[in-house]
């Protein structure tokens, strides 16, 4: 009687996570899956090949694209554990007391508005009537308003400021469990700052790396209010085109197809990431 109360009650708490997974994971791929292999002969006939597939390699603009968002978002990664690091470094293991929990407040703060509003924030500081261009004037580097925006460093740094949160947790949750007299042990054996980071830090660190790199390179990928909103025309981003055929020309069947190749490649970006930090999924996520 036990075992079985035991058995429903791990169902019971199941149940919510597997209709999540299968209602709006698992089916919605699958059925965008099917439709990108759909090509419309008529408005009411419907058959069956790559020909979505086909027309992403024909077109030099799509797959330029597919190519420079998957670039940029791995750049924006990096960027992101570059300015992510000394941030959780300091949190996790030299501030001390309320100031810890003051800093990875300060951290989360921001988060509590919509990706929205912290891009608008962003566009108001880089407009050429914003604050940093106010300050070139004022310093006498600028001889009138600078535009800072609609262009790749703009949405570099929109991007970089939307991922920092996401990079910033898990570094801080493996740091601070970093022993210190691991680190004492490194310098005592005759290591440099550098040869400590890398030998010691960074090893110990990299689960809490990995999982920050592919949370926020998964975002940055299939970003599109930041590229959008802050680099205009000129900096085109993948889920732009895939926008575009959904709401824009109504073609469904190429969209899918679009969509299933930018998860085909962030699933292999991230596999490739794995593999190349000898780290397991199950690890990272752990």
């Amino acid at each position: 009687m036990n075992a079985s109360a035991g058995r429903l009650s791990l169902w019971l708490l199941l149940t919510p996570f597997l209709l999540w997974i299968t209602l709006l994971v698992l089916v919605p791929h699958l059925q965008m899956l099917r439709v990108s292999f759909q090509v419309r002969e008529s408005w009411d006939t419907l058959a069956w090949g790559l020909e979505q597939y086909q027309n992403f390699f024909r077109e030099s603009y799509y797959w330029r694209t597919f190519l420079r968002t998957g670039v940029m978002s791995l750049f924006t990664t990096f960027l992101t554990l570059l300015v992510a690091f000394p941030i959780a470094w300091y949190i996790a293991r030299l501030a001390r007391g309320r100031a810890k929990g003051l800093l990875f407040l300060a951290c989360l703060i921001p988060f509590w508005a919509s990706e929205l509003v912290r891009t608008y924030g962003w566009m108001i500081l880089l407009r050429e009537s914003g604050v940093f261009s106010a300050w070139l004037q004022a310093l006498g580097w600028a001889d009138g308003p600078v535009e800072m925006l609609y262009n790749d460093v703009a949405v570099i740094i929109g991007l970089v400021y939307n991922g920092l949160l996401f990079m910033v947790v898990p570094l801080v949750t493996t740091l601070d469990g970093l022993d210190e007299n691991l680190v004492e042990a490194g310098y005592d054996l005759g290591g440099g700052h550098l040869t400590v980071l890398r030998e010691v830090v960074v090893p110990w660190a990299m689960p809490g790396i990995v999982s920050g790199c592919i949370v926020v390179f998964m975002l940055t990928l299939g970003s599109y209010l930041t590229p959008n909103l802050m680099g205009g025309k000129d900096s085109a981003w993948f889920t732009e085109q895939i926008f575009t055929q959904f709401i824009t020309r109504f073609n469904w069947e190429q969209g899918a197809a679009l969509g299933v190749l930018l998860l085909f490649l962030s699933s292999l970006i991230v596999w490739l990431g794995l593999k190349l930090s000898g780290q397991s999924l199950r690890k990272v996520m752990g």
